[in-house]
């Protein structure tokens, strides 16, 4: 294994304001840093998608919170700017670092750059499941770092269900090993802490990467030099999605929970 300053990472992402916050991090901590990045996948066929798994009432439902909690924006604009302060961090494209553009990251393409790159671990955030012949194209560790607890806050808003279920205790992220599960591989740490009454579904995941990105450089180092502890999370295991706008409103007009 080499020094660990001389490793190399790469990062696979759909980027983002919120993953460049980490990449930021990442890079100042491990110079050969490489990232990879897959376009974001269009809303209709995410909307296909969810339709198929949940039915086209809720995954229109969940379409239509995603649309009405833009209109929150500005005031989630001044929220994250203020987080990103506390944190002293910044979420601006660093032009020095090196991107490889990809339409797909289960695309053979990318198992192509993989064996080029040849990382000694590949971290993955805020991008779609990797595929089983992508994870098996990948010889190296790969860690996740998920906005929620796992296992009851699997897949996507857990800050947002956490704080629904009146389970603020569990109001987190998790940084796991990845398998060919969503969320499902063995934990390497989790981030815990309180939002601010002015945190919403908007500025939840961004709170969380701020909180946790010190920790993951922890995790990566320890994953590297051969001293983490992985172990199966316990508790219930809930696969979930964002609400769909009925229970959007709800929530946010009885319990201030937006």
């Amino acid at each position: 294994m080499p020094e660990l300053r001389d490793a190399r990472v790469a990062v696979l992402t759909a980027g983002g304001p919120n993953p460049q916050v980490m990449i930021n991090v990442l890079a100042a901590h491990f110079p050969n840093l490489q990232v990879i990045q897959e376009n974001s996948e269009t809303k209709r066929t995410l909307l296909k998608r969810r339709a198929r798994r949940l039915g086209w009432l809720t995954a229109l439902g969940q379409l239509a919170t995603m649309i009405v909690s833009r209109f929150g924006k500005t005031l989630a604009a001044r929220r994250s700017a203020e987080i990103l302060s506390s944190h002293n961090l910044s979420d601006a494209f660093d032009t020095a670092l090196p991107v490889r553009r990809v339409a797909s990251l289960n695309d053979p393409e990318v198992h192509a750059v993989l064996a080029e790159l040849n990382p000694d671990l590949v971290f993955t955030i805020s991008c779609r499941l990797l595929s089983r012949v992508t994870l098996a194209a990948i010889s190296c560790p790969v860690v996740n770092f998920h906005a929620g607890i796992n296992p009851t806050y699997r897949g996507q808003m857990g800050g947002y269900w956490a704080r629904v279920e009146r389970d603020e205790e569990n109001f987190g992220a998790t940084i796991h090993l990845v398998d060919a599960g969503t969320d499902t591989g063995k934990t390497l740490q989790e981030i815990r802490l309180r939002p601010s009454p002015r945190d919403t579904i908007s500025t939840y995941p961004l709170l969380l990467t701020a909180a946790g990105a010190h920790q993951v450089v922890a995790a990566l180092r320890a994953v590297l030099d051969g001293t983490a502890a992985p172990y199966a999370p316990e508790g219930r295991s809930e696969l979930r999605f964002p609400p769909p706008l009925w229970t959007y409103l709800y929530h946010g007009l009885t319990r201030g929970i937006w």
